[in-house]
């Protein structure tokens, strides 16, 4: 059983600052890959970056050069840490993982609420 729990959100003004937190529970996290996605009001799920078990990392083009994936494999953690944000940037931010040396996302976290005023 893989639980995901995320915190780290809130309200911040544009320009501002977050890093999110991902918790992850059970085996074998070295060995998933590891994402963030958001969801916005209206809208889709968009994926947001992604880090693999070797540390190799990818982004949105929205996204990319103001947000940064990371993971921490000793606290079991991954982390997007945003900066130069911006209203459009307001969504549920969701973590996922892989099955263990996997590709497809099966195991979500409930989300964390990233909102950014203007």
């Amino acid at each position: 059983q893989v639980q995901l729990v995320e915190s780290g959100g809130g309200l911040v003004q544009a320009g501002g600052s977050l890093r999110l937190s991902c918790l992850t529970s059970g085996r074998s996290f070295s060995s998933r890959a590891m994402a963030w996605f958001r969801l916005a009001p209206g809208k889709e799920r968009e994926f947001v970056a992604a880090i693999s078990w070797n540390g190799s990392s990818t982004y949105a083009d929205s996204v990319k050069g103001r947000f940064t994936i990371s993971r921490d494999k000793a606290k079991n953690t991954v982390y997007l840490q945003m900066s130069s944000l911006k209203p459009e940037d307001t969504a549920v931010y969701l973590c996922a993982a892989t099955h263990s040396g996997g590709s497809v996302y099966e195991y979500w976290g409930q989300g964390t609420q990233v909102t950014v005023s203007s």
